[in-house]
């Protein structure tokens, strides 16, 4: 097994060496032991929950991501998610940044020498994506709204080169009509109702399963109420309702995107090429809870 140092826990948790040290003396931290006067950590440890501390949430993994974007640890659930969601979810509408280019964004926020040839908007969309997670957490437990649907589309798109075309409404539904995949979505004029006939029977469901929320996405999708960067508000949309209604989240990765696109397309008639999709992907984001050690 490897082991840590206080002083390295301390940093990935984003605590104070004196925090650490404290919890490791009154045997918070499973497995932790003395060698000779300094104490040495399991590697993959999990942090230690604070005695009395008010939680955000009843959700596990939830609390886990508020405390560790708060914190600013690196390494843990939090970082991960950031990374893969962002990643894989540009990377399915054609954004040509590398996982390990998008790691190293969100990690230094800066670009190297090896971004030579990629486009501005892709990685200002990508540092775009890594604020909307931030709001998708910060708002979990909160109904979702039109508002709120159109925050993450402005943040996504703010400071893109279509954020500075008179005709593309950054926060805004679209006005021009568009299509997907060669087929027909809402025209433009019929958006904002649309929008709130679909919220309000959503939001009058109350507490919501994962069916009601992968309905709520193609529904969206089928939508398109937005000019561009539809698909990626909605998975936002689910990776939230999922924390709000304690369901495990999932990412939708590149290997999986052929099977996803069939499913969303195919969904009226049947529902099993997108349900199967996503509860596998929700099963690859199990063995990350698994090795970061959280219940849910």
């Amino acid at each position: 097994m490897d082991y840590k140092t206080v002083a390295e826990m301390a940093k990935l948790w984003g605590l104070t060496e004196r925090a650490v040290r404290k919890y490791c003396s009154i045997s918070k931290i499973e497995g932790a032991r003395l060698d000779g006067k300094r104490y040495l950590i399991p590697d993959g440890t999990p942090i230690p929950e604070r005695k009395n501390a008010k939680k955000f949430s009843d959700n596990h993994l939830l609390n886990r991501l508020k405390d560790e974007k708060e914190g600013k640890v690196k390494g843990g659930i939090y970082h991960k998610v950031q990374v893969n969601l962002t990643y894989n979810s540009n990377h399915i509408e054609g954004i040509k940044l590398t996982e390990d280019q998008t790691r190293f964004i969100f990690e230094t926020n800066t670009v190297g020498a090896d971004f030579s040839g990629v486009p501005v908007d892709d990685i200002v969309e990508a540092i775009n994506h890594f604020r909307c997670i931030d709001i998708a957490i910060d708002n979990a437990k909160k109904p979702l709204t039109e508002t709120l649907i159109k925050k993450f589309h402005l943040l996504l798109k703010s400071g893109t080169s279509q954020s500075r075309l008179a005709w593309f409404k950054v926060g805004d539904y679209k006005i021009i009509p568009n299509e997907v995949g060669g087929e027909s979505t809402c025209l433009p004029r019929e958006v904002r109702k649309k929008m709130k006939e679909l919220l309000a029977e959503y939001n009058a469901k109350g507490k919501k399963t994962l069916y009601d929320i992968i309905d709520f996405h193609q529904r969206l999708e089928k939508i398109h109420p937005f000019q561009d960067g539809n698909g990626r508000i909605g998975r936002l949309i689910i990776f939230k309702e999922s924390l709000s209604n304690n369901i495990i989240p999932f990412v939708i990765d590149k290997e999986h995107r052929w099977y996803y696109y069939r499913g969303l397309k195919e969904w009226k008639t049947e529902q099993g090429y997108l349900t199967e999709t996503c509860l596998a992907a929700q099963e690859k984001f199990k063995e990350w809870l698994k090795y970061f050690g959280i219940t849910v």
